[in-house]
């Protein structure tokens, strides 16, 4: 008999997980029944109520009665091609259902994951940029195309059984592959990318598959590091002259996984990267069960080779190239900007002085007229402290920016020090000697604060210090350049350009051109979609040194593709078109409010690289599905008629129905045959092809700015139109 269930309170799903773990066994036990099953976990952090019973599928789960290819839809493809490609997508109940099972394995496996797993590819990228020293050789595990299948499974039961115990979880597993509500391709271009073919699952099903490879990784790594220790921190900052040039770098490996993407790099020979290659490649073809691609996985120089990985390419270069010194015309730019900003300041406080003097006048008017009418004055405070110091401080600022310069001190150095016959000995014993003494002391404050010799002396020493250190910066970046090496994340601007072309934002000559699909849609709703692609782009790329030229593509040739669309659809020209909705594309609401949904040319000028090394990244979304997609609402009065099928939504004011159109479908393209699409580019399974949905305004407008995608509609609630 099933124990009950615990109380639905809030809690947290770690702590409920720990719980569950029994010491003498060193497993997990009945997760299913105990954790996954309850109502307060399926229905963690959703909208109440929801459009189905929830205690029946909580019941359904921990009776195991739970029928998931009943849960799950089939979808075909359009074409009459393409009818064995068909697509089963899980219902919303099934994918609480997952998402259930989802945060159940993170809390089992997250907190012990190994360091060389990564879930956000900035996160790995800075890595990456940040620890990877010195680099000579490296590699990327190239996994051809190939499904996840029934030995896949198994073996994934298998590590799963190796920290939980709960044989009606794995029977679960079992059948959700079975259905094909849950599949997984590696070596593809859709993982990690929100299609609706890829489950919320996947990541953690991976991740927990390719745990041995990680373990196999690690050991690696330690044992290389065992056997090349580094040097102490005393050691290298030795006073000595001799150890001061000694240059130490100890033999590293360094990998990172995303997915089922690994690369691994070392400052080593090529034949300890050999054997470290022989030796990951084993686990993955004898314990996974993987294919491999032989001559995809070959070593490259990590200095004369760009290597491709998560859709970055990366290069080893020394520091000069990542950080060049500024050239001539840069140092005159920057002098002359600083000589501007040292003007502007001025003018600001001469200004400021100016206004000063106005209101001490208008003051001391005032109160001349009041004393000459014979008023008095009872102040309950005095404020003549400071009124002094105010004086005092405009005073010293005054002279002291007087004497700055080295004439104006000579000037008065030779005016002040005039009167030799005061020195002469017959004069002096004539005069006073309060008069004598008193004119020493004046000659020597002169000589204290007005010797011109003393300031030209601490201005050659100023330039002589500031030369000195251009040589020793000019000595440290020579040396880096030759015993250092970094790595350089570049966008790969050719595939970029590539889709864009592919897309139909340029022509063959590589000028902006219209759209004319997205002429049926209101301006505002081709705005978003094009806004959509580029901020994905801009945020995709951000952490690349070649940011920007992505950020020129965006803001010329998506922007002046927008422009050229919306001139079509009113039949005009650009010129008026520009005229109408200006370069920055602003366009008017419902309500009649300028709304800028395009990223502005100052805003897009004022991007820079947001990957810095403390600060907190977000894992960004590959422009792939907002590029391959257009959303076409249908011109027919059936509005307010059917819910919104985004998750949780069920909105019927002002939902709209929108027709799905795929690129692979419009240009008649397998995005299969690398010679006509792009390379890396990822497509949404064309079953989802002219496929209505029905959305409200709101996650109508999520979905064209690429805020959400369609792994967040229920795509299994699509309408059908003739």
């Amino acid at each position: 008999m099933l124990p009950p269930p615990p109380s639905s309170s809030p809690f947290s799903l770690s702590a409920l997980v720990s719980s569950r773990y029994n010491a003498s066994k060193g497993k997990y036990l009945h997760l299913l029944s105990s954790i996954i099953s309850l109502p307060s976990v399926l229905s963690l952090s959703l909208p109440s109520p929801l459009p189905f019973s929830l205690s029946f599928l909580s019941l359904s789960l921990r009776l195991s009665s739970l029928s998931t290819s009943n849960l799950s839809v089939p979808l075909c493809p359009s074409r009459v091609k393409a009818k064995d490609n068909v697509l089963t997508l899980p219902s919303v109940p099934l994918k609480l259902v997952l998402q259930s099972i989802n945060g159940t394995l993170e809390s089992v496996y997250g907190p012990k994951r190994s360091t060389v797993a990564y879930t956000s590819r900035h996160t790995a990228v800075r890595y990456v940029k940040n620890c990877f020293k010195n680099p000579n050789w490296w590699f990327k595990v190239a996994i051809p195309r190939q499904r996840f299948m029934e030995r896949h499974v198994e073996r994934l039961i298998e590590v799963l059984g190796g920290k939980i115990e709960d044989p009606q979880l794995f029977l679960l597993i079992r059948d959700l592959f079975e259905s094909e509500s849950v599949s997984i391709e590696l070596g593809g271009t859709e993982l990690g990318k929100g299609f609706p073919q890829e489950s919320s699952i996947v990541p953690t099903f991976v991740n927990i598959y390719f745990d041995s490879v990680d373990r196999e990784i690690e050991k690696i790594r330690a044992e290389v590091h065992k056997s090349n220790p580094g040097l102490k921190e005393e050691e290298l900052n030795s006073n000595n002259e001799h150890d001061s040039r000694v240059f130490h770098q100890p033999v590293r490996v360094y990998a990172v996984r995303y997915m089922d993407e690994i690369f691994i790099a070392t400052s080593g020979s090529k034949s300890l990267i050999l054997d470290i290659k022989d030796r990951i490649l084993r686990v993955l073809q004898c314990e996974l069960g993987l294919r491999i691609d032989q001559f995809g996985s070959s070593i490259h120089s990590a200095v004369s080779e760009k290597l491709g990985f998560m859709g970055y390419e990366f290069q080893a270069v020394p520091p000069s190239v990542l950080y060049p010194p500024m050239c001539e015309k840069a140092i005159r730019a920057r002098k002359k900007y600083l000589k501007m900003k040292a003007a502007k300041t001025q003018e600001l406080k001469n200004a400021r002085e100016t206004r000063r003097k106005k209101l001490g006048l208008k003051i001391l008017n005032h109160l001349f007229k009041r004393v000459k009418r014979g008023e008095t004055f009872n102040l309950g405070f005095k404020i003549e402290n400071e009124i002094k110091e105010i004086f005092e401080e405009w005073a010293n600022e005054t002279v002291k920016e007087y004497f700055e310069p080295v004439e104006n001190r000579q000037f008065w150095h030779r005016h002040l020090s005039t009167g030799e016959f005061l020195k002469l000995d017959r004069i002096r014993n004539q005069l006073p000697d309060e008069l004598v003494q008193s004119y020493d002391e004046f000659q020597e404050k002169v000589e204290q604060y007005l010797s011109p010799f003393k300031a030209i002396k601490a201005l050659e020493r100023e330039e002589r210090d500031k030369t000195e250190e251009e040589e020793r910066k000019y000595a440290k970046r020579t040396i880096d350049d030759l015993t250092d090496l970094k790595i350089r994340v570049l966008a790969p601007i050719e595939l970029v350009r590539k889709c864009v072309k592919l897309a139909g934002f340029t022509n063959q000559m590589g000028r902006p051109r219209p759209i004319k699909l997205l002429i049926c849609l209101d301006d505002i709703d081709i705005i978003k979609w094009y806004a959509g692609v580029g901020i994905k782009w801009l945020d995709f790329y951000s952490c690349c040194s070649n940011f920007k030229m992505v950020k020129t593509i965006v803001s010329y040739h998506l922007r002046f593709s927008c422009i050229l669309t919306l001139a079509e659809k009113h039949e005009c020209t650009k010129r008026q078109a520009i005229s109408h909705f200006s370069k920055d594309l602003i366009v008017r609401n419902k309500d009649g409010c300028e709304e800028t949904w395009f990223p502005t040319e100052r805003e897009i000028k004022m991007m820079g690289q947001k990957l810095t090394k403390w600060k907190k990244i977000h894992d960004p979304v590959p422009v792939d599905g907002a590029l391959t997609m257009i959303l076409v609402r249908l011109a027919i009065n059936e509005i307010g008629k059917y819910n919104c099928v985004a998750h949780f939504c069920g909105n019927k004011d002002g939902t709209g129905l929108y027709r799905v159109r795929l690129l692979q479908n419009r240009l008649n393209l397998n995005p299969l045959n690398e010679k006509k699409w792009v390379f890396g580019l990822g497509a949404i399974h064309e079953s989802l092809n002219k496929k209505c949905l029905p959305l409200c305004e709101t996650h109508a407008s999520d979905l064209l700015l690429g805020k959400i995608g369609l792994q967040d509609v229920d795509c299994t609630s699509f309408v059908d139109v003739d």
